[in-house]
């Protein structure tokens, strides 16, 4: 304390600091992502373990034994939905109604803003179907859901049948102290939106749908299910959710305890869990593992229907039945008991999942780093950004002299007097970049028909090209909104335009490290480097090169290359096009349909960021 104390000390560390302005901050940079890598090392990777009393044993015995039963009620599902071409509402309400739910259904429509390729709709409406099993030793205060999505790719037949065969096993069973919902929606995300919004009665998206006639106690915990075939080889659990929230660890660790009871493989990511952690060949997995996280959340995405959950403060998880070449198969009666064990415990449950992180990362289903392991490494990256702020170049071409950016005039270097650039000089260049910004977030939707009706595109093919013609057009702002700046200064003028660039950048990224740290992360990681280095002056084309290549567009495009290798699918670059031009429309749609930030906050923060950055690089 000291040292920070004592004026004389203090200011020789901030001169050896601003003196060693360049090395400090190449140091910094490199700590940020080796801290990082390290994440997925024991030392900093600890083991899960279960904070809340209530679900800590799995001293419960599961008797579920329905596996012909749901193979049964699969098929008949499956018959039914060939035969109709939609979800066959009226057998799944005499279904659960003759296993004794109080059966109701909700039908909503949705328009969506373009047409969405991906899954060939525009106009959608459709018929959710859920059944309210009474709890016989509570008065309906809260609930449990399980829900199985159906959309129109995939049926999901078999866990409609395993859900209803355990909806019949939990009928006979006197212990429930909470009600519990079995529900299954139609065209996936957007009947689980449906329902959510109707049961909380609210409408954050422009739903239209009917209200809901039944309703149970207050959601405490939901588990989606989805299963490809009758028998399965692993269940994979997906905890990514809308804008990157994340279930509470403690509904995960009951996942894998039953997992383990049961003698079911379970997976995350697609991963296996690392066996050897002592040799380089456990953490090097982990990295991979942990990678894909960082790479699903930072998209914000709901990778599954349990994402949507999350928004209204429902813990909730998506479990995926894997049927792949390996030897052992397990068959629904293994998934069925593992279900049946974690609503039983879900069903203890005094109140709501809280004693354990809703902040953490997952290098392997077992092992975790919570947020005050992680944080340093993005703090590392924002430090770079503020030793550039604070660098004496930065200050005194800007106009601030050594009284301003803190010093005393006895103590700080001897700089000759400067001219200072006024704000209203600056105000041109943010104007313009915030416009472009403007513009590509609201033109590609309400421009979607003229462009078709002008060029042989449809309408979503036409947003994705208005995107992209928008950003592009952000390359020719250089030319110009320099031109309306004072003259009189013009050195310090590109300067100024810097430091506000810098102090821009650093704000939004460490907003967004605080909400979504794998997308803030990844786009510090990104954008830092060729932020800190941009100059008019100096190899210009290396500059330019280097911030095209870290701009978010391209971060998008490597992201992608990134993610599908380390799925073990490499792309071509022709078929990661295509995949950029997909994640693009989709981008757009998700936000526009469920409210994901991902589209506006690259489109109304990050790209203007980067604009005025691309202005200081051609600054004449």
């Amino acid at each position: 304390m000291g040292l920070l104390s004592d004026p004389v000390r203090r200011r020789a560390l901030a001169r050896l600091v601003l003196r060693l302005n360049a090395p400090l901050c190449v140091l910094s940079y490199v700590a940020g992502i080796a801290w990082f890598l390290a994440l997925a090392f024991p030392p900093l990777t600890q083991r899960t373990y279960m904070s809340e009393n209530a679900m800590g044993s799995t001293m419960v015995e599961e008797h579920f034994a329905g596996g012909d039963r749901a193979r049964s009620l699969a098929r008949d599902f499956a018959a039914h939905r060939r035969k109709s071409g939609a979800l066959p509402v009226a057998w799944l309400e005499r279904t659960m109604r003759s296993v004794g739910l109080e059966v109701y259904t909700q039908s909503f429509s949705r328009k969506l803003p373009f047409p969405d390729e991906t899954h060939e709709r525009y106009m959608v409406s459709g018929i959710n179907v859920y059944g309210i099993l009474r709890a016989p030793r509570a008065a309906s205060t809260e609930s449990l859901v399980l829900t199985v999505p159906c959309g129109p790719d995939s049926t999901n037949s078999q866990a409609v049948g395993l859900m209803l065969a355990l909806a019949a096993h939990f009928r006979g069973q006197i212990y429930w102290a909470k009600d519990i919902i079995f529900l299954v929606t139609e065209h996936d995300l957007l009947g689980t939106e449906a329902w959510l919004e109707a049961y909380h009665d609210v409408n954050v998206t422009g739903m239209q749908s009917s209200p809901l006639q039944g309703r149970a106690g207050a959601i405490q915990a939901a588990v989606a299910l989805e299963l490809s075939s009758d028998v399965v080889t692993s269940l994979d659990v997906a905890v990514e959710g809308l804008n990157g929230q994340l279930p509470n660890l403690d509904l995960l660790n009951l996942f894998q305890t039953f997992c383990q009871k049961g003698g079911l493989l379970c997976t995350l990511q697609g991963k296996l869990q690392p066996q050897d952690w002592t040799s380089i060949d456990g953490p090097l997995q982990s990295v991979q593992t942990l990678l894909l996280m960082v790479l699903q959340q930072a998209s914000g995405r709901p990778h599954g229907a349990h994402g949507l959950f999350l928004r209204y403060r429902v813990e909730a998880l998506t479990l995926r039945g894997i049927n792949s070449f390996r030897q052992y198969k397990y068959d629904l009666v293994a998934v069925g008991k593992a279900l049946e064990g974690m609503f039983r415990k879900l069903n203890h449950l005094l109140e709501r999942l809280h004693q354990s992180f809703f902040f953490y990362l997952l290098p392997a289903l077992s092992r975790f780093v919570s947020i005050g392991l992680y944080m340093p490494a993005a703090g590392f990256l924002l430090l770079v950004l503020g030793l550039k702020i604070s660098s004496p170049s930065t200050l005194h071409e800007a106009g601030v002299g050594p009284e301003e950016a803190g010093g005393t005039s006895g103590s700080s270097p001897h700089y000759p007097p400067t001219q200072g650039v006024g704000l209203a000089s600056l105000v041109a260049p943010l104007l313009v970049s915030q416009a472009m910004g403007l513009a590509l977030y609201v033109l590609p939707v309400l421009g979607q028909h003229v462009a078709a009706q002008h060029f042989p595109v449809a309408e979503a093919e036409a947003v994705v090209l208005t995107l992209l013609a928008i950003y592009a057009a952000g390359l020719a702002l250089p030319h110009n909104t320099h031109r309306m700046v004072s003259t009189q200064a013009p050195d310090r003028g590109w300067m100024a335009l810097k430091l506000v660039a810098l102090i821009y950048l650093a704000l939004q990224l460490a907003c967004i490290t605080l909400t979504n740290f794998s997308l803030g992360f990844l786009l510090a990681a990104s954008m830092v480097p060729a932020a800190a280095v941009t100059k008019p002056s100096g190899p210009r084309p290396l500059y330019a090169a280097l911030l095209v290549l870290t701009s978010p567009a391209a971060s998008l495009l490597g992201s992608l290359f990134l993610w599908r290798e380390l799925q073990e699918a490499p792309l071509s670059l022709a078929e990661g096009w295509q995949l950029f031009l997909a994640a693009l429309a989709q981008g757009v749609l998700e936000h526009h349909t469920y409210g994901a930030l991902l589209f506006p906050l690259l489109a109304l923060g990050l790209y203007p960021c980067w604009l005025l950055f691309w202005n200081v690089l051609f600054w004449k």
